[in-house]
């Protein structure tokens, strides 16, 4: 079924090519765009910059919101159709390969996008494949590390007190005897368990896949990462995202491992900061920083590609992107990041572009859905109990060995 998929997307994608060349398809003037995004906070932020696009170009919008899940597979599902449903989408950053591999993204330089200076760079890696940009870095998700100030404060700990895993073990475990939970984690779906994970692993130094996309589950680095994240739990629980968050403001957990999204300029008690990249005090410190940051690209399928272009150059805007940041737009813009009045009055994003600076994006394959779900199953067992450390770290990696033949 999926080889089938493949051939059918090949074949949609050459369709769709010839027919844009020979101006059948793309060219049209829209009067009306259709956006596929996903849900909360990130539709928000564009939901708020339409108003004034419709009025410019005399383009109406209509935004369609999606959960993560819904929207992957809407997106996929989208793709087969030779007119698409959708001119603009909002994507993970790690379905990129499986986008570029189902043919369901067109190629922007082709239809006159060039990246400028301002976009931090490491953002625009994913984006770009074979010298051509097929998405665009719009809302700077990348992990943090949430805490509740008021715990903090109590118990003699400042953000300079956290530096490493050890210290953030040493106070999860003071807010844990003085009553409050320590270390809360998303535990909801097999996705959640490996992301929350993957920053404790950077500073052990290691990662799931090597450079040959082998994985790289059995190794000393994964097995000391997991010891330290199963201490980490011993002092709190694990909670779906809305009660993490709440967990978080009210006291009752301490630490998490966040997103800049969840965080709310109303919160009392709720603070973030860097995560850390190092294990213990004077070891080797790693880029802990996990991007989840969410692009936007035009379909191949689009039928409104100029008008389509028209909107994803507006969204992309330095002054419109700056205006979201009042809504909770994490733009992925150095002018927006460092402006001194932006920062008066959200000084975390200072936070922000450094863990955007130094980030590092999921592994690139279009495998990773299918590797998550094999991961995370296995490591769930381990934190129940199920199974021992070696068991499923032995099944785990025999597993995704198969996978990634």
């Amino acid at each position: 079924m999926k080889k089938l998929r493949r051939i059918l997307a090949a074949s949609l994608t050459a369709l769709l090519f010839l027919m844009s060349m020979t101006g059948c398809i793309g060219n049209e003037k829209a009067d009306k765009l259709v956006l596929a995004v996903r849900a909360g906070t990130y539709a928000e932020v564009i939901k708020r910059c339409l108003p004034e696009f419709e009025a410019e170009y005399g383009i109406k919008c209509e935004v369609v919101e999606f959960s993560e899940d819904d929207l992957h597979s809407e997106i996929l599902h989208d793709a087969l159709n030779i007119k698409g449903t959708y001119d603009l989408i909002m994507a993970d950053s790690s379905w990129a390969a499986e986008l570029l591999a189902e043919g369901a993204l067109a190629n922007l330089n082709s239809v006159g996008y060039q990246f400028d200076s301002d976009i931090i760079p490491a953002t625009t890696d994913i984006c770009i494949h074979e010298g051509k940009t097929y998405l665009v870095p719009y809302y700077g998700n990348v992990t943090v590390m949430l805490y509740n100030r008021t715990v903090a404060e109590e118990l003699g700990y400042g953000e300079e007190d956290f530096g490493t895993l050890e210290d953030i073990h040493e106070f999860c475990m003071a807010a844990s005897a003085s009553g409050n939970g320590g270390f809360v984690a998303r535990g909801d779906t097999p996705n959640n368990v490996v992301v929350d994970f993957l920053p404790v692993l950077r500073a052990y130094g290691g990662w799931v896949v090597n450079k040959a996309y082998k994985p790289t589950i059995d190794t000393p680095e994964f097995r000391a990462a997991l010891e330290c994240y199963m201490e980490l739990l011993d002092t709190g629980k694990m909670l779906p995202k809305e009660d993490l968050i709440a967990s978080i403001e009210d006291g009752s957990q301490a630490v998490a491992v966040g997103w800049p999204g969840w965080y709310s300029n109303d919160s009392v008690n709720s603070d973030y900061t860097s995560f850390p990249g190092m294990a213990a005090e004077g070891a080797e410190s790693f880029n802990s920083n996990i991007y989840g940051i969410w692009t936007l690209g035009i379909p191949s399928n689009c039928r409104y590609k100029e008008s389509a272009l028209q909107l994803l150059t507006y969204l992309m805007d330095p002054d419109v992107q700056k205006s979201t940041v009042a809504h909770g737009g994490v733009p992925c813009r150095y002018s927006c990041l460092t402006d001194p009045e932006i920062l008066a009055e959200n000084p975390h994003l200072e936070v922000i572009c450094d863990a955007l600076e130094n980030g590092i994006y999921r592994p690139s394959t279009k495998k990773w859905p299918e590797f998550y779900a094999i991961l995370g199953a296995r490591m769930t067992q381990i934190l129940n109990g199920e199974l021992t450390m070696e068991e499923g770290i032995m099944l785990a990696q025999k597993e995704l060995e198969v996978l990634m033949k």
